[in-house]
């Protein structure tokens, strides 16, 4: 198990660093919307905005440049909702086939009207909900060892 990282105040972490606790090496940050326009359900919205900011990646060097390859890659779920407290975390976490998956849900997205409300489809009212999320990937640097240390050889300055 990796030590816990101290977290830096906003705006205060090196150059190349985060200040996401346990995720200190960011590889990359994808971004994704989801709506439900008929059912009202925020964990369709949300799950379908964690889809979009993934699912056109693919990790194929994770076992080279991350320590520990895919069971030291860190991922931290940034979701905004209209309705944060009804999204289901768990069901977010199937989303992400690999990975330490930690998940920030936070007010924001978007309610908004659809135009129309068809009860057959599960609708309670005309309103549609929009998810955004922030999907960062990376590593702790506490986990890796001088050995495990990515090199030159995989886009990285060696200490």
């Amino acid at each position: 198990m990796c030590p816990e990282n101290k977290v830096p105040a906003p705006g205060a972490s090196a150059p190349g660093t985060s200040s996401l606790p346990d995720l200190d090496q960011v590889l990359f940050v994808e971004a994704g919307w989801g709506c439900d326009q008929h059912g009202q359900n925020v964990t369709k919205a949300a799950v379908r905005a964690c889809r979009n900011a993934i699912e056109f990646n693919s990790l194929p060097a994770v076992r080279k440049v991350v320590p520990g390859g895919y069971d030291n890659l860190r991922l931290h779920i940034k979701l905004g909702s209209p309705r944060p407290a009804e999204v289901d975390v768990e069901e977010l976490r199937k989303v992400f086939p690999y990975g330490k998956a930690t998940f920030e849900v936070v007010e924001g997205g978007l309610s908004a009207s659809s135009g129309v409300a068809i009860p057959e489809l599960g609708d309670t009212s005309d309103e549609m909900v929009i998810a955004v999320v922030a999907v960062t990937a990376g590593y702790s640097s506490a986990c890796a060892s001088p050995l495990e240390t990515p090199t030159k050889g995989y886009g990285y300055e060696s200490d």
